[in-house]
């Protein structure tokens, strides 16, 4: 059996209008220290979206996200803030912010599998 490891984890939310604060959790962002995990999984379901806020510029919010995997993967391409150690991007990531894309609360938990536990956690909390 394989030995449980701390994990944490974050929903990655869409807020089109932040002082409306409604939002739609659209992704999930999970960092393991043991193993210098870091990875994000997102969907945009796009006549959702654009039910919830016509608009919803889909084609920047993509952008968005794609850099939020370009930071996780450490790619030089994220700039300085993708060349930080795996805990500081992840903390980068999850910082309080007033934008269209935020981050809920970190969140604890303890899994063998960081990979099974992103997707276990993106199914219940996105899908």
């Amino acid at each position: 059996m394989q030995q449980k490891h701390l994990f944490e984890y974050a929903v990655i939310r869409v807020v089109p209008r932040v002082e409306r604060e409604e939002f739609l959790n659209i992704g999930v962002i999970l960092y393991c220290k043991k193993h210098q995990f870091l990875k994000t999984r997102y969907h945009l379901d796009e006549a959702r979206l654009q039910a919830f806020y016509t608009g919803l510029d889909l084609d920047e919010l993509k952008e968005h996200l794609c850099s939020f995997e370009r930071i996780c993967r450490g790619d030089k391409a994220a700039g300085p803030i993708g060349q930080l150690d795996v805990a500081s991007r992840f903390r980068w990531l999850t910082a309080t912010r007033s934008t269209v894309i935020q981050t809920s609360k970190v969140h604890p938990g303890m899994s063998d599998d960081a990979e099974a536990t992103l997707n276990k956690l993106f199914n219940q909390l996105v899908l």
